[in-house]
């Protein structure tokens, strides 16, 4: 009880965290009750236990937990500051809480989840759990997925994003647990249900199976918009409301709400942008304008290949746009047009909105090219036509369709109108305003007269569908002219249409419901276009794109919050009447009467024309009581009117009845549902009054109230055309007056200034000054709405005239006008006209655009003018400036089509002459005035270029800049600015000025708008930056803008984007927030003055800077805007791809190629002496680092600023490496042309390729690797050297990449180094390669040893600094490495040095230890080289593969040495070391005669050994007629078609192209399934066997390392290889023809693949693993027994004398071995046993029994002892009869090793103690012999040194190494001088030589292989530098030897010295042949086909032609024979042809 009283005592808190469990369990109970006991969620007492939570969950004690997840559930439920806590505790409950067996802790887990999603943390554990979905337990994974899916089910997908859960989703249905899949089925079923199809492109891939079980899930789900059923805290008021109105049985409204949300996320959200660009073609832009059309066709297909990818990356596209549109135009082949139409749809749909800005240019180019009648042709550009719709508005194509719409070609009208209908669809009431639609209805209403039926047909399609978008109301009065039959055809169209937003009234039902809100019309618009977040409104993923709608989506669209349903129904009575009224048909007069006459007295219709004026009056009187106690609906206005305007009508004499009459009109018209139609009457009437002085005013009156009923629009063109159409001054300057009050008093918006300005040039031009000072009245009040630019209009009048209106001007200026206060009938309590002026303001901002008219300048923008401003010479740059400043100067307005002007410019803001951007800075100033509001579809791609201006170092040019953007903004607004991710591209670029002046301009900006776009959060990281940056402006400018963001985003965003800040940063960044908070300023209230016109004064927004943010908010309703979320897809790269896009000129376009043309290396005088300076006197940094800093590369930036083209320079330095790789493209394209600016700048090109060695991609990493060999190999051609600055800043990190991973940059590294020995010295080299050797990288250290190594090899001893004895014991210390590489590098390093200097290596080693030193000697031993004779060594080391010519020779095996390779000598062959001659066996030796002869008809019969089936592999090379004789017995039987489609097959198998190998594998693949096929494979399975191993070889080492290829390519290839080798190796009678060689190769390819780490790294890799595993025991079961086992020991032997072999492929060979040793009891008897004992033979003279032991492993010897244990046990005695096959049983221990056996089997029973006298016996034995031995050589050697005897020694010497080849003379020759040595050498090379000549016998089996020496002389490629070259020749022998030399030289040109074997070869092995590998058998072709004769007969003749002298040798015989061979052998071609 002590313990517990202890903790019993303690505080609750305290307890929580106790070592005692019970004492824990205890604290949460306690803690739990408090928890639940505290009311106020901001109590202190919670802080106290936030640290502790965490423990709550993750308690180790699982009863204990439990408790404290119930505790941590209601802390988080009920604690203020739980939100804190999210991470850690979320993460404690996925990993300790998940895993729990219990039910209950799950459940609980996954509640505190739910819970602090529901306090608004939802994002945190949704990353939480998504981090859970990593977790190896499935349990953790399962529990994750589930509470993801609870999340969604309950909060929906507002809440719970989608896009991360739909991402790994395919990863989960991929998994091998069961419950994680079924898990991850549930929750892609709930995603369903709240995204619907959007969810179907990401998961199209998955498995089938699943996907169909996932389609039955999705059928089943109810098709009603799911709704969340669990709030947020802060929306927890919206679920009671929502409960209310289910209690109340109506949830229309909340269901309403939420079926907006639901289409949240477009399937194009989801997927991955992918970058095409790059992948185009390199040639594609010349072929796209070659002369063949099959080429263009090339060029077009590979594009559209491209465009299919369903998202693309934004990037500067104009080239290839301008190019599709070029075929489009222009290319005579219509096939040519489709496809290239299809390219622009791919375009389209893959970019979306970025393709906006280009289709301006493509839409005229398409219509017109709808000229063609070829429906395919056509419906391509029908497709185009209608994706590139969806990337932009109608509202900027408008002008370019309507242009077209004039066009004579039927065709081109009908798709034309056909396009606008279609178009009509995808828009709403408020994408199409008026001011739109007119003048589209304008041009369609002339189509309906066309004569050509289906024109006429398809505008009434498109009236029909214009009508049911905005409704009657809105359309009517276009089609007032129209006869009943046409209009009638027009609704009849429009029933029919089916528009994409599924509304199915016309706009009368939709305006109903967003009127009742006043001031919220703007809202509506932008709730449907511009998906702003707060308003509950769908989103706009619909709007454009029609595939992704769905019929449940928007219809309810511009309804953002409509309280109560009050007044609806009275709504539509009125609006219904309304509608009729609107297009009131003329009535004539006697209807009118009849109406007339229901509503007044009769008297006062009787009286209306009597004579007596009295009458008249008092008529008037009652006529005015009736209307004014008339109702409104049942006022029939037009037969009102129409009695008014009844004789005497407005003839009206008497002043007072017609005043009367006059305001009966105002009267009528505020009074009734007045029309067009009745305002006609009676305007004429009041125009002619309006100047009358007694009844002007009321005609002014009347005229105000008809504006108000009508429009103000409407009404003032009607009465400027009568006003101005009569010659009353009077009249005109009135009506003049009256419309400037009307103005003031109604607004300008929708007013047609363009319809009245040529009325207000005629009032100026007038002779009454009273008209003109009305005139310029009216212009002054015009100015207060339009600004400056109405001055332009007026700018050619007469001068005086012109200063009075500027002096009205003046007056004007500074005021703001006035609130408009009419516009609104006062009775409409319904709302319906201020729906009518909700969209009014977008008439009277897009009739600006129309407000001037403008000049079409496009052509004069010609492509000489675009080229002069293009041009090299900055003086005709500077003219076609100057002329382009002409043409906008003398155009005044001009249209937005401006052709390639934009382009033009955009290359003239980077101009390296100042004056010239400056000039062109002007341009576009004056560009923006011209272009009004239109320049705004240029700001993406003029605009944004400008803004980089900012960053321009002159302080005049960045002025110039903001006066030019200050200028566009004021056109265009905003919106077009901060959309997308241009203006955060240009925020990030770390240039001070460009931030300090970007931020001091946005701080301008942004308090005056009251919107912006989303995107404007994309600022915001860099932003902060700029807090941060070294510039002080910057972060005072920075500072300053903050407030203003926050303005827009408000807090909370802000803050949230400090997330991805460093902890520092972050503390920083919010305390700024904080204080920014504090100075936060209001947004700007809309500029409305009354509630009545919600609108009215934001129209003028265009025009007037001040009121800049009331035009976002109209253009956005014109334009639908993309799903916010939309524009951060594309993450950094397409961002700073697009920036770059605008920054840097593509290649391909003319427009820039002065900038690419000129030199991109300027040479500066002495700069980089001056920059050499500059670093030795500390002015700059030395280059010096371990990683570059942002200082270095700045620092070099600028260094290169002077003498690197700014737009390479740009390249260089940009974020994206494809740029970098361009960049690098270039210069090796001018590294030949400049050599001089190459040299200049070498310095800084090396310091900038270091940076690139610290870049990740490897496609860079590559390309500068290939620059520098080419850029070292230039310089050694100019004999340049480095200088010491250019070395040390390079060097040391061109090092560092040869410790790479991949094996190809490696080599290349090694490349670059040899190279560099050439212009920089040797010695200086070493030095810094030795630093590399102290680097912690295994493969580097390793790489500079053997560097080291070839140095001293090629330089010798000297290079070795500071001195080669301190040199040699730093490499000695590598000895001790712990890395085998490293290791062995240092060993041959040393061995090499030995090689050249002897033992004197081991005094400059010093001391050793003696494991290391033990180590050296034994590979100095190894090597068994002695100095002289170094390069035989290499000789023989190089792997004979690389030997193409003389392979011939050894067709069946080789000597072991030649494969023994060794990387030092790999890494020298570039200066071709000699090579080892080849003796031809008798087999193989052509017999000419035989040849000769043979007519054609002889079936040559092949001997056994050689029946290789390789006939048809070589098929191309043979010559055509020994294909008769062909080996293959299968040949007869095929007919040679089959077996050549078989050869091209398999060719193929080995392609570098992934698909076609795949596709021949799967033709093999069916004929080797299909039994009765197979057969036809006979005969070629070697040559399959071969393609399918180089196709491995050629994944293994170039596809995997291709990062660009799908991994998943190269797994379909393997599994398609594996596969095809599995059904091979199963039909055992083909798996049984594969040969020796090529099992080798197959089996080191198979083995290899196991062993690559890379594949176990990809999803499938282990599958892939494990299928070669099965296929590896297929091959060692079916194959030929012998061939296979033999194989092994070859692959063996090599693998471990190859020091680059790892031992894990050693040890697998030898598992292989192993299984076949267990499969030798049952092929014993089908194995060739001689053939196998000489493989062991070999292999054990090649490893003696010591060296074996040397092996870090002791598997090798184990195996070889198993096997020939087993072969002992299955053949007993036997066994040694199958030594046949081996020449000299001496070399090696293999027969004393059987007999040993043998022995031991037998003598079983003996004792052991017998055993093991014997053993000591044979080793005193050995002990002895060995001394015996040095005694005997020691006499030798005496005996050469001496005088008498010098013969006899060197003959018994000769007869001593013959009978032991392994016996070891080093030791005699080591201590004796150079001089002997050499002597000793030759003597034996003589005897050699004459003794060979004798010694040609015949053998059982062939030819000893010591008289192998050539009787044919073989060609080979190498030659051999041994013998005479020290010391002087002795004895006549030695002459003789020379003369034969000469004579063979001089006799033959193919049988060089190197005939001749190498000593080596001679004194010690003994050349045996060994396998030949695949790739030898193929360059044997020819002489297998020959060499099928006797071998009897073949000894026989050589044998005479040898012994024609006791000296001869073989070379002198081949000299006497060597014509007669050549003639036969060209009689035998001769004969063949």
């Amino acid at each position: 009880m002590g313990d517990d009283s202890e903790w019993l005592k303690l505080p609750i808190d305290q307890k929580c965290e106790h070592k005692l469990w019970k004492a824990r369990l205890n604290g949460y109970e306690e803690a739990l009750k408090i928890f639940q006991k505290i009311k106020d969620e901001k109590s202190p007492e919670w802080s106290k236990y936030l640290g502790l939570i965490k423990k709550f969950v993750t308690d180790s004690n699982a009863v204990v937990q439990l408790k404290g997840l119930e505790a941590a559930l209601v802390y988080v439920e009920n604690a203020h500051v739980a939100g804190k806590t999210t991470g850690e505790v979320v993460s404690g409950v996925v990993s300790k809480v998940f895993n729990q067996p219990k039910a209950k802790a799950k459940e609980l887990g996954i509640e505190i989840c739910l819970m602090y999603v529901e306090i608004e943390k939802g994002e945190a554990v949704q990353e939480e759990l998504l981090k859970g979905l990593d977790n190896k337990n499935p349990k953790i994974v399962v529990a994750c997925i589930e509470t993801l899916r609870k999340a969604l089910s309950e909060f929906g997908s507002k809440i719970i994003l989608l896009k991360p859960i739909i991402k790994v989703l395919p990863k989960l249905f991929e998994s091998r647990e069961k419950a994680i899949r079924d898990e991850a089925k549930l929750i892609a079923v709930e995603i369903y249900r709240w995204i619907r199809d959007a969810l179907r492109p990401p998961l199209q891939n998955i498995n089938s199976v699943q996907l169909k079980e996932l389609e039955e899930e999705w059928v089943r789900l109810p098709t009603g918009a799911p709704k969340p059923s669990r709030f947020l805290r802060s929306q927890q008021e919206l679920e009671a409301k929502l409960e209310q109105q289910q209690s109340a049985g109506g949830d229309a409204e909340g269901g309403g709400d939420d079926s907006d949300e639901v289409p949240q996320i477009d399937a194009y959200e989801l997927l991955e942008a992918v970058e095409i660009l790059s992948k185009l073609p390199k040639d594609f832009y010349d072929k796209i304008e070659a002369k063949k059309w099959q080429e263009r066709k090339e060029a077009l297909e590979a594009v559209e290949v491209l465009v299919k990818n369903p998202k693309l990356e934004a990037g500067d596209y104009a080239d290839l746009v301008k190019a599709l549109k070029k075929v489009v135009g222009k290319d005579t082949n219509v096939m040519l047009v489709a496809l290239a139409a299809k390219c622009l749809t791919g375009l389209a749909v893959g970019l979306r909105k970025k393709f906006g800005q280009y289709a301006g240019h493509v839409v005229p180019t398409i219509l017109e090219k709808f000229k063609e009648k070829k429906p395919q042709v056509v419906q391509a550009l029908q497709e185009a036509i209608d994706a590139i719709f969806l990337t932009t508005t109608l509202q900027n194509i408008s002008e370019d369709v309507l242009a077209v719409m004039d066009n004579k070609n039927p065709t081109i009208k009908q798709q034309t109108s056909l396009f606008i209908a279609r178009s009509f669809r995808h828009c709403t009431a408020s994408t199409l305003p008026k001011s739109l639609l007119k003048p589209f209805c304008a041009a369609l209403l002339k189509h309906i007269n066309d004569s050509a039926p289906e024109v006429r047909d398809a505008a009434f399609e498109a009236l029909g569908t214009a009508l049911k978008v905005v409704g009657e109301k809105a359309v009517n009065p276009f089609l007032a002219d129209v006869d009943k039959l046409k209009l009638d055809k027009i609704k009849e169209c429009s029933e029919k249409v089916e528009l994409v937003h599924g509304k199915k009234a016309g706009l009368a039902a939709d305006k109903k419901e967003f009127k009742p809100v006043p001031g919220r019309t703007a809202a509506s618009g932008a709730a449907g276009d511009k998906d702003m977040k707060d308003i509950s409104a769908p989103k706009p993923g619909p709007l454009k794109k029609a595939p992704a709608t769905k019929a449940g989506g928007p219809p309810k669209k511009g309804k953002p919050t409509a309280p109560g349903g009050t007044g609806s129904t009275g709504t539509k009575n009125k609006k219904g009447l309304e509608t009729k009224e609107i297009v009131e048909p003329e009535l004539s007069i006697e209807v009118c009467e009849e109406k007339a006459s229901v509503v007044l007295p009769p008297t006062c219709i009787q009286v209306l024309d009597s004579s007596n004026w009295k009458e008249r009056l008092a008529c008037m009187e009652e006529f005015q009581k009736a209307v004014e106690l008339m109702d409104r609906t049942e006022m029939p206005c037009q037969a009102l009117v129409r009695m008014l305007a009844k004789k005497p009508g407005w003839k009206e004499t008497n002043f007072q009845v017609m005043q009367m009459k006059l305001h009966i009109v105002a009267l009528i018209a505020q009074k009734g549902n007045f029309s067009k139609t009745s305002a006609q009457i009676v305007l004429d009437g009041l125009v002619d009054k309006i100047g009358d002085v007694k009844c002007g005013n009321n005609a002014k009156e009347a005229m105000t109230a008809i504006a108000e009923a009508c429009m103000l629009p409407w009404t003032a063109e009607q009465v400027m055309s009568m006003a101005f159409s009569q010659k009353n001054p009077k009249n005109q300057s009135e009506t003049l007056n009256w419309l400037s009050n009307a103005i003031k008093e109604f607004g300008f918006s929708g007013l047609n200034v363009k319809a009245f300005i040529s009325n207000v040039k005629t009032a100026l031009a007038a002779t009454n000054p009273a008209v003109r000072t009305s005139a310029i009245t009216l212009l002054g009040v015009m100015y207060l709405y339009v600004g400056p630019s109405l001055r332009m209009f007026f700018e050619d009048e007469k001068p005086a005239l012109l200063s009075q209106i500027d002096a009205e001007f003046e007056k004007m200026q500074g005021q703001s006008p006035p609130a408009p206060t009419r516009g609104i009938s006062k009775h409409s309590t319904s709302g319906t006209d201020e729906g009518e002026d909700g969209d009014e303001p977008d008439d009277g901002g897009n009739d600006v655009v129309d407000l001037l008219p403008r000049t079409e300048i496009s052509d004069k923008i010609t492509s000489e003018l675009v080229s002069k401003i293009g041009d090299k010479n900055w003086k005709i740059r500077k003219e076609g400036l100057d002329e382009v400043a002409g043409i906008i100067n003398e155009a005044k307005f001009i249209q937005p089509n401006i052709g390639e002007l934009p382009t033009a410019l955009k290359g003239r803001l980077n101009d390296s002459n100042k004056i010239l951007v400056q000039q062109t800075l002007n341009i576009l100033q004056q560009l923006a005035i011209a272009m009004g509001p239109n320049i705004k579809q240029h700001v993406k791609n003029l605009g944004i270029p400008i803004i980089t201006v900012l960053g321009d170092s002159k302080n005049n040019v960045r002025a110039a800049a903001l006066a030019t953007v200050n200028a566009w903004a004021e056109q265009t607004g905003m919106k077009e600015w901060l959309e997308g991710e241009d203006l955060s591209e240009e925020l990030k670029k770390e240039n001070p000025f460009l931030r300090q002046e970007l931020l001091g301009w946005l701080a301008e900006k942004l308090p005056t708008l009251r919107s912006t776009p989303t995107d404007l959060i994309l600022c915001v990281p860099h932003l902060y930056s700029c807090l941060e940056d070294r510039n002080g402006d910057v972060r005072k400018k920075a500072q300053d803008a903050l407030p203003f963001f926050m303005m827009h985003l408000g807090y909370e965003k802000m803050a949230k984007a400090t997330g991805k800040l460093k902890p520092t940063s972050k503390d920083q960044v919010l305390a700024m927030l904080e204080k920014a908070k504090a100075n936060m300023p209001a947004k700007p209230a809309a500029p409305t003055k009354t509630t009545s016109k919600p609108m009215g004064g934001s129209a003028p927004a265009k025009f007037q800077p001040a009121s800049a943010p009331a035009e976002d908010s109209v253009s956005s309703s014109a334009e639908p805007r993309p799903d916010p979320k939309k524009a951060k897809a594309p993450g950094v790269s397409s961002k700073a791809k697009s920036a770059q896009g605008k920054k840097v000129p593509s290649k391909t376009s003319l427009k820039e190629d002065e900038d690419k043309s000129g030199p991109i290396f300027i040479v500066v005088p002495n700069g980089k002496e001056q920059r050499m300076k500059d670093e030795k006197g500390l002015k700059v940094l030395k280059w010096n680092f371990t990683t570059p800093r942002d200082e270095y590369i700045e620092q070099l930036k600028t260094q290169m600023s002077s003498c690197v083209a700014k737009w390479l320079q740009d390249e260089m330095f940009h974020s994206d490496f494809q740029h970098h790789n361009k960049a690098l493209a270039v210069m090796v394209d001018h590294l030949e042309c400049e050599k001089e600016g190459v040299i200049g700048c070498l310095d800084l090109i090396l310091k900038w390729l270091t940076l690139r060695f610290f870049d990740t991609n490897t496609s860079v990493l590559m390309k500068a690797l290939e620059y520098l060999k080419l850029l070292f190999t230039l310089l050694r051609e100019e004999e340049y050297h480095l200088t010491e600055n250019e070395a040390s800043s390079f060097i040391p990190y061109l090092i560092l990449k040869v410790g790479e991973p991949k094996d190809v940059i490696r080599k290349d590294v090694r490349a670059i180094l040899n190279r560099m020995c050439l212009v920089y010295p040797a010695s200086k080299m070493f030095s810094f390669i030795m630093e590399g050797t102290k680097s912690k990288n295994s493969k580097q250290r390793a790489e500079c040893l053997e560097e080291l190594g070839c140095l001293v090899e090629s330089y010798g001893m000297n290079v070795c600094q500071p001195t080669p004895g301190k040199a040699l014991k730093e490499i000695a210390i590598h000895i001790g490495d712990r890395d085998n590489a490293v290791r062995n590098a240092a060993l041959n390093t040393i061995v090499t040095v030995y090689n050249v200097h002897g033992d004197q290596v081991f005094k400059l080693i010093g001391n050793l230890s003696e494991k290391d030193m033990s180590m050296l000697e034994e590979r100095i031993k190894r090597s068994a080289k002695r100095p002289s004779a170094a390069p035989v060594k290499q000789v023989e080391e190089k792997p004979q593969r690389t030997q193409s010519i003389s392979s011939n020779s050894n067709m069946l095996r080789k000597g072991p040495a030649e494969d023994m390779s060794s990387k030092l000598n790999q890494a020298r062959s570039m200066s071709g070391h000699p090579e080892a001659a080849q003796m031809v066996r008798r087999e193989f030796q052509l017999d000419l005669d035989e040849i000769e002869n043979d007519n054609g008809t002889v079936r040559c019969e092949m001997p056994e050994l050689v029946q290789h089936k390789l006939d048809d592999i070589f098929e191309p090379v043979l010559i055509p007629e020994p294909k008769i004789r062909a080996v293959s017995p299968h040949f007869d039987d095929m007919h040679s078609n089959t077996a050549s489609t078989i050869n091209f097959i398999i060719s193929q198998v080995a392609s570098g192209d992934i698909n076609t190998s795949i596709q021949a594998l799967t033709q093999i693949d069916e004929v080797l399934r299909q039994e009765d096929k197979a057969e036809a494979m006979s005969g070629h399975i070697d040559q399959f066997l071969i393609a399918t191993f180089m196709q491995l070889r050629l994944i293994y080492n170039t596809h995997m390392a291709d990062e660009k290829l799908e991994k998943d390519e190269i797994i379909k290839l393997y599994s398609c290889i594996i596969g095809n080798m599995i059904s091979l190796f199963q039909i055992e009678s083909l798996a049984r023809e594969a040969s020796t060689g090529v099992l080798k190769d197959l089996m080191h390819g198979l083995i290899t693949l196991m062993l690559d780490s890379r594949i176990e790294d990809l999803e499938e890799g282990q599958q892939v693993i494990r299928s070669v595993n099965l296929l590896v025991v297929k091959v060692l079961e079916k194959s030929d027994q012998t061939n296979i086992l033999s194989a092994l020991l070859v692959l063996l032997q090599d693998s471990l004398l190859a020091t680059a072999s790892s031992p894990k492929f050693s040890e697998l060979v030898m598992k292989c071995l192993w299984r076949m040793v267990r499969l030798l009891p049952d092929t014993i008897n089908s194995i060739n046993l001689d053939r196998i004992l000489l493989d062991i033979h070999i292999f054990m003279k090649v490893f003696p029994k010591e060296k074996l032991k040397q092996c870090k492993s002791e598997f090798p010897i184990r195996t070889l002892k198993t096997l020939l244990h087993t072969l002992c046990k299955l053949k007993g005695p036997k066994i040694l009869d199958h030594l046949t096959m081996i020449d000299n049983k001496n070399e090696s221990e293999l027969e004393a090793h059987l007999c040993r056996m043998m022995k031991h089997s037998m003598d079983q029973t003996g004792s052991k103690s017998d055993k093991e006298t014997e053993k000591g016996a044979s080793r005193l034995d050995e002990k002895s012999s060995k001394a015996k031995v040095n005694d005997f050589l020691a006499e030798i050697f005496k005996k050469i040194g001496s005088k008498e005897n010098t013969k006899e020694g060197l003959a018994e010497l000769y007869e001593y190494k013959k009978k032991y080849s392994d016996a070891d003379i080093e030791p005699f020759l080591k201590n004796s001088s150079q001089f002997f040595q050499s002597y000793v050498e030759r003597g034996l090379r003589v005897i050699e030589m004459e003794r060979e000549g004798k010694g040609r016998i015949p053998t059982s089996t062939g030819i000893s292989p010591q008289m192998e020496v050539t009787c044919v002389p073989t060609p080979t490629s190498t030659v051999s530098s041994i013998g005479n070259t020290n010391g002087e020749e002795v004895g006549p022998s030695v002459y003789l030897e020379r003369l034969k030399i000469l004579r063979q030289r001089c006799g033959l040109d193919n049988a060089k010295q190197d005939d001749r074997p190498p000593l080596t070869s001679l004194l010690s092995k003994p050349a045996v042949p060994t396998v030949a590998s695949s790739t030898d058998m193929l360059h044997s072709k020819l002489s297998q086909l020959r060499e099928s004769r006797e071998q009897h007969q073949h000894s026989d003749l050589d044998s005479n032609q040898i012994h024609s002298s006791g000296t001869m040798t073989t070379s002198s015989s081949s000299t006497a024979n060597i014509d007669d061979l050549k003639k036969r052998l060209e009689r035998i071609k001769s004969s063949r042809k």
